[in-house]
């Protein structure tokens, strides 16, 4: 495997993790100047996220596959069903 791959991967699967810490942490902060500390935190590693992600799909390394419409509607239908 290519190690700027697997680095890419694992600095990404980092900063989701991270993404979700300041999130839970801004929500949970019972004052407005940690809050905004912990949404600075948040904004910046969003765009650090984002940023990696745009050079990993330029690398082929990060692929997305699209669903048809058809899927969508059926996976819909079954959980719907199943409520």
């Amino acid at each position: 495997m290519n190690k700027d791959k697997l680095l890419m991967e694992n600095y990404l699967l980092l900063l989701k993790s991270t993404v979700e810490v300041y999130v839970h942490g801004t929500l949970e902060s019972s004052n407005e100047e940690t809050r905004n500390l912990l949404k600075r935190g948040l904004d910046e590693t969003m765009k650090a996220q984002a940023n990696t992600y745009d050079e990993m799909t330029k690398y082929g390394w990060y692929t997305i596959n699209n669903v048809e419409t058809k899927t969508i509607k059926q996976t819909l239908k079954t959980i719907t069903s199943k409520n």
